[in-house]
């Protein structure tokens, strides 16, 4: 789900390669979530934190290209043919998300948990694929979750080279200030399981009723990590259950796909 918070592009000053109007209307259609069907303008600048006017222009300007629809009865946009064909041209080309599927559900079903696959998507985590058991917490596809305080997250951002850990770690940090401290003593606990354990937490940390896990996989092919996790009912993943069993069999899942594609 989109934060509401500014999602507004930036680039290094003087990055004459950088468009920005390009990089607005991109941040216009992010801020269309799953369970986001219509947003009015007011929505959208609120989320950018573009002024109205701009938001107006690149509305109008997305409709006609056919990336958003607009309805003048509510006078609102939604995502219109163009947007949904890109989406699932870019699902189509993960190679990952076929082949973790079947893995996917195989641990759903024995762990009664949602097992999610993400990729990053600045201080979020995207995610492009989930399996889910009935009685376990569900997000859907596409759905935004943040980086800071989710499983899925953390285990991204332990996964990541040091300096690309610094940078979006100082990211995090100038965007929820108050929330720094907390954040990084998660982080570092965090660091320290992935470096022990190969998996990392969020216990009732994004959603107080939800614990979960997750474990990086790191394609060979020199793009950023993609995450798969677990989550479910607190009262169901208690922190020793994910630390003994839930856990190890994320990481052996994640060594069955390395396998299974450096066999394609």
């Amino acid at each position: 789900m989109p934060s509401s918070t500014a999602t507004r592009s930036s680039s290094a000053p003087g990055d004459r390669k950088f468009v920005t109007a390009l990089s607005r209307g991109l941040d216009v259609l992010r801020c269309f979530g799953p369970r986001d069907r219509w947003l009015a303008n007011l929505d959208i600048a609120k989320r950018t934190g573009l002024a109205k006017p701009t938001v107006s222009r690149l509305a109008y300007t997305l409709t006609k290209l056919g990336f958003l629809r607009y309805s003048e009865s509510t006078n609102k946009y939604a995502l219109g043919s163009a947007a949904i064909t890109l989406g699932f041209a870019a699902l189509g080309q993960l190679d990952i998300r076929r082949v973790a599927r079947p893995l996917m559900q195989e641990l759903s079903e024995y762990t009664k948990t949602s097992v999610h696959l993400a990729v990053s998507d600045r201080l979020s985590m995207q995610v492009v694929d989930t399996y889910w058991n009935a009685a376990a917490f569900v997000i859907d596809i596409g759905s935004r979750i943040p980086i800071a305080t989710t499983s899925l997250g953390r285990a991204y951002v332990a996964a990541l080279p040091a300096d690309d850990r610094k940078r979006i770690l100082e990211a995090i940090r100038t965007a929820r200030p108050d929330d720094w401290p907390n954040n990084k003593k998660k982080f570092d606990q965090a660091f320290r399981d992935y470096d022990e354990l190969g998996f990392c937490f969020s216990i009732g940390d994004w959603r107080r009723e939800v614990n979960a896990v997750a474990a990086p996989f790191i394609p060979r092919d020199g793009s950023g990590p993609v995450v798969i996790g677990c989550s479910g009912p607190a009262f169901q993943l208690e922190p020793e259950h994910l630390k003994r069993d839930v856990g190890p069999r994320l990481t052996a899942l994640v060594a069955n796909l390395s396998s299974s594609i450096a066999t394609e």
